[in-house]
């Protein structure tokens, strides 16, 4: 645990003094009370959350390019895995969170899997989303989430864009997804 959180300081220090090609254009975002941090883009600013949603930063120019974590309360003795497999759980987000069938909106799992750090496991799901509209008006969106278990609580990190921006931002959204951390 303290090793995790020295690596991951550290790297944020690398990141911040632009040592890391990889992270190059993202700073960090620490939120110490309720525990997990992440990288985010330069110039994006934070915007006003509306619960269940803990934080939001959106693209100052292409304001619908976002990120947001999202924190739920679960059983203590849940664990992510005990929620179902990655497929499960992005199945089950799709049907009951992203598109429920009222909402008008329709989803699809593009991938599916699970990693582990520091003894938690994160699941990682790429979706598409079509917002409603007409045939000619309906916005096809692109999407990566991580998923973690941790102290009876649910940590969802998103990020998303526009289908057609996706080709430029897939790297860097990735970057991001896999910087999510709970501690």
């Amino acid at each position: 645990m303290i090793q995790r959180f020295f690596a991951t300081t550290l790297a944020i220090l690398v990141v911040l003094l632009g040592g890391c090609s990889a992270t190059s254009g993202l700073q960090a975002y620490v939120d110490s009370y309720d525990g997990y941090q992440f990288l985010y883009p330069r110039g994006w600013v934070q915007v006003q959350a509306k619960d269940p949603v803990d934080v939001v930063f959106h693209d100052i120019i292409e304001t619908t390019e976002n990120v947001s974590v999202v924190v739920n309360t679960v059983s203590s003795t849940k664990s992510l895995e005990e929620l179902g497999s990655p497929e499960e759980v992005g199945d089950r987000l799709l049907r009951n969170i992203i598109a429920p069938s009222e909402s008008g909106r329709s989803s699809a799992l593009i991938s599916a899997s699970s990693q582990k750090a520091d003894d938690k496991t994160y699941y990682i799901l790429e979706y598409a989303v079509t917002l409603p509209g007409d045939r000619e008006n309906a916005q096809q969106r692109h999407n990566l989430s991580s998923i973690v278990v941790s102290r009876g609580k649910v940590y969802t990190l998103s990020v998303s864009a526009p289908e057609e921006r996706w080709p430029k931002v897939e790297d860097q959204f990735k970057t991001i997804v896999s910087s999510f951390t709970v501690y």
